[in-house]
């Protein structure tokens, strides 16, 4: 199956090289507005794609190369540095970036829809959630997905493994709402093989109210400390790609925290999400603690905010 990307910057670079070396596709086409840099990526990554898993076949193109794709990951527009989106204490965190981003959006989702139809759109861009909210808007349908919370669930998941001194594929640990700043860290529902968090830690001396903020912490800001030390954020958000790629194409139908429509919520945010070849095919609802079930309220309130302030209700009706 054909996958495309759109955007060869760090992340969108990173996308295609997740997607070449798990074999995620069968086909990668890369589309950038500067087409020599499509090529570049694109060659690149195909040099090494002999040594997939499976044939991959990566090229680069335009717009119109995406046509017959199943699934289109966007991943265009200002990044958190060049957008003033790594300050700690700012708020906003990367909701500061959507006007910008909105703009660009605004302009490459009718294209993508005129092109590839039937496919399934995959928001990268920061912030994911009301550009997601906004791409389902533009597009007029809802095979919609925003990577939302994946990879933050995944940071907690690391950070609680290292806790413990286990492996990080024991751990269940979900982060949900916005990806950004208003982030809900579900301990409730956290476990080690099972094993309440609290219960395993605790032997360990590693769990405290102060242990907890600093892994809060650690995983809400992990951005930026990646930035500061590389530049960009691009390796990780790249392998969860590939792993969407991969449930959309095979229609595994596997439950991840990405982001859609909750209907409940009014906007885009991530839950327990159920991802197939239509992308969102079920949104669970999770058993949440009083003070997390209002963290999520706070979380909705503050991406729908975003979206008024940046004027996201003009921006689809343009």
């Amino acid at each position: 199956m054909k996958v495309g990307v759109v955007g060869a910057g760090g992340v969108g670079a990173a996308c295609v090289l997740a997607l070449a070396a798990r074999g995620s596709a069968r086909e990668v086409v890369v589309v950038n507005r500067t087409r020599a840099r499509a090529r570049a990526v694109a060659a690149d990554v195909r040099y090494g794609a002999p040594l997939s898993p499976r044939r991959v076949e990566v090229r680069d193109g335009e717009i119109e190369d995406l046509g017959g794709a199943s699934l289109v990951l966007v991943t265009a527009g200002v990044n958190e540095r060049t957008g003033g989106a790594t300050d700690r204490s700012d708020p906003q965190g990367r909701l500061r970036l959507l006007a910008r981003n909105a703009e660009v959006y605004r302009a490459l989702v009718p294209a993508l829809v005129d092109v590839a139809p039937e496919a399934v759109l995959l928001v990268v861009t920061d912030p994911p959630d009301p550009l997601t909210e906004l791409t389902r808007r533009l597009a007029g349908h809802d095979r919609v997905l925003g990577t939302g919370t994946f990879l933050d669930s995944l940071r907690f998941r690391v950070h609680l493994a290292a806790a413990a001194g286990v492996d990080p594929a024991d751990v269940e640990a979900q982060v949900l709402g916005e990806h950004g700043t208003s982030e809900v860290f579900v301990w409730s529902g956290a476990r080690i093989a099972g094993v309440p968090v609290a219960d395993a830690l605790a032997p360990l001396g590693g769990w405290s109210d102060e242990r907890r903020r600093a892994i809060e912490a650690e995983v809400r800001f992990a951005n930026i400390a990646i930035i500061e030390g590389n530049g960009a954020s691009l390796y990780g958000i790249g392998l969860v790609c590939a792993r969407l790629a991969e449930l959309v194409l095979g229609d595994e139908r596997a439950v991840v925290p990405v982001g859609s429509h909750v209907e409940d919520y009014g906007v885009t945010l991530s839950l327990p999400t159920v991802v197939g070849r239509r992308g969102a095919e079920r949104v669970l609802t999770p058993a949440l603690s009083p003070e997390e079930a209002e963290a999520l309220r706070r979380s909705a309130e503050a991406i729908r905010r975003a979206g008024v302030d940046a004027g996201l209700e003009q921006a689809a009706a343009h």
